[in-house]
């Protein structure tokens, strides 16, 4: 059975369920509807839809389906050789001299556009919003303002009240009552979509609006949408760079530990991360196989996967390299260099050379729209929350447990430490193995925005030695304000210079910075033997 017979069979077992004094279609409309001049015809489809009644729905989807019969002034409905009488949906005889109800192509248009009007009011959602999407397709007219005006008054979703919004306004900033247009034209200012602010611009151009005061009233109110959108503009980018800042504070917290603590200039940070992101997409895979069902949890189980594998990497760098290369910062440089050419190649040995998919869970999925030009994705508001667990949770390690006590005695006088009894080479080994965690952490965040391959550290190895550097080494302050300031700096410089000269521009700030105050924002404090 086709959908379109379920879906007649399903409209005529409601109608046999409705009272006769519940049904709101006459036998007058019926044959208004059905028989006459077309512009009459559509007049009446009109003033029946605009009551909103869904129970017409049944009657329009007949007439789009050439299932209507005239005898007379009774209208039948005829389908499967079985008829029924469409004012009352109850069985009836076809009577001699029955004609078919024909419809020409602006007819037809407006019984699809009734249709789409009637489910405007559906209870669901979902049907709401696929009517809603027809609806606007169609040619809106004043005829159709009562119907429009109901379901947005009634609407309770803000997506679909902003459609039937826009809805609204096309036809009233459009209507032949220069009353109306003018009434339209003021209302228009207090709206914040970038759609009204085109329609206020269509009407605006030549052959549009031709009375003066309108003119000036949708002059104004587009001057205060456009002053409205720039605000949301403003936002998303400051949003856009928080949320950049938060993924270099993710890569810098780890760098900031390692660098801050044995001067290792570690060139395979990036890779670490990189590690965590395909750890990341391992766990995906065996939760898609193995646990379907639980699949949205993936990405937390990933977070602690992905900080042991990236820890143990780092261990095993750290005892098998670079404790051999302490005090000699340019080795450790070319080594560890070296080292993030070899991580490279061996992930494109096992995964491949080409980018890997990484699902979003449908909890990431989707976003908060809070304007029509500003709409904050659920994965990068988690993100930032991420960003700022993770840093509490360093922050408390740091300054609340023995182990963050070492870290610190360490960072500040080595010998001294040494001198008392601290391991210091036990804790440059979990140090640095805790800082390659935490870029396994970043790892995980980048994962759910961007895509994950073999280069994915590159791009964001040389921003967070800038974010060490510029917030002070070996300071969280310091690479929190660093991490923030230098992503939204970075992002509002991008909408004025472009990209490139926005990173050329962000480094040039840095070095006259450092210049001035080498330090950094937040300078270590505390007495230093190798001072």
């Amino acid at each position: 059975m086709t959908a379109r017979v379920l879906l007649f069979s399903a409209w005529v077992l409601i109608l046999s369920f409705l009272p006769a004094s519940a049904f709101a279609l006459t036998p007058e409309q019926a044959l208004a509807i059905a028989a006459g001049e077309n512009d009459s015809r559509i007049a009446a489809l009109n003033a029946a839809v605009a009551r909103g009644d869904e129970r017409l729905a049944a009657f329009v989807q007949a007439l789009l389906d050439d299932e209507v019969k005239v005898a007379g002034d009774k209208v039948f409905i005829v389908h499967d050789g079985k008829s029924i009488d469409a004012a009352s949906g109850a069985a009836a005889t076809l009577p001699e001299g029955t004609e078919d109800v024909t419809n020409n192509n602006r007819t037809r248009g407006a019984l699809e556009s009734a249709l789409a009007g009637l489910r405007v009011l559906s209870p669901d959602v979902a049907v709401r919003r696929g009517a809603v999407d027809e609806l606007a397709k169609t040619s809106l007219d004043e005829s159709q303002l009562p119907l429009v005006e109901k379901a947005y008054a009634a609407e309770t979703d803000p997506g679909l009240k902003g459609q039937l919004e826009r809805m609204r306004s096309t036809i009233l900033v459009s209507s032949s009552d220069r009353t109306k247009r003018l009434a339209a034209a003021t209302e228009l200012a207090s709206s914040n979509q970038s759609a009204v602010a085109s329609l206020l611009q269509e009407r605006l151009a030549p052959g549009g609006e031709s009375d003066a005061e309108v003119r000036a009233a949708l002059q104004q109110s587009l001057a205060s949408v456009r002053a409205r959108l720039a605000w949301g503009e403003r936002l998303a980018v400051v949003f856009t760079g928080v949320s950049l800042g938060s993924v270099l504070l993710l890569v810098a917290l780890g760098l900031a530990i390692t660098y801050g603590l044995m001067g290792v200039i570690n060139m395979a940070h990036g890779e670490l991360m990189m590690i965590g992101a395909y750890t990341t997409y391992v766990v995906q895979n065996l939760f898609r196989t193995y646990l379907p069902g639980v699949f949205d949890a993936y990405v937390l189980a990933a977070i602690p996967a992905a900080f042991l594998v990236s820890a143990l990497v780092g261990a095993v760098l750290e005892r098998g390299v670079i404790r051999f290369l302490y005090g000699r910062p340019l080795e450790t440089l070319l080594a560890t260099w070296g080292i993030s050419l070899v991580l490279q190649q061996a992930v494109r040995s096992i995964f491949g050379a080409q980018n890997v998919p990484v699902e979003n869970p449908n909890w990431l999925s989707g976003g908060v729209e809070l304007m029509s030009n500003l709409v904050l994705p659920f994965n990068r508001i988690a993100i930032i929350a991420f960003a700022f667990i993770v840093l509490g949770g360093v922050a408390l390690l740091i300054a609340r447990t023995r182990f963050g006590l070492f870290i610190r005695g360490v960072t500040q006088n080595r010998r001294m430490a040494s001198c008392v009894g601290v391991d210091t080479a036990r804790i440059d080994m979990l140090a640095f193995s805790f800082g390659a965690g935490i870029a396994g952490l970043g790892g995980v965040a980048l994962s759910q925005i961007g895509n994950v391959g073999p280069d994915l550290g590159q791009s964001y190895i040389v921003d967070s030695f800038l974010v060490v550097v510029l917030g002070g080494v070996g300071q969280l302050a310091g690479t929190v304000v660093a991490g923030l300031g230098l992503g939204v700096l970075n992002k509002l410089l991008e909408g004025v210079a472009g990209a490139v000269l926005a990173k050329i521009a962000v480094l040039v700030f840095i070095v006259i910075f450092i210049q001035r105050k080498p330090s950094g924002l937040f300078a270590m404090k505390g007495r230093s033997a190798e001072a």
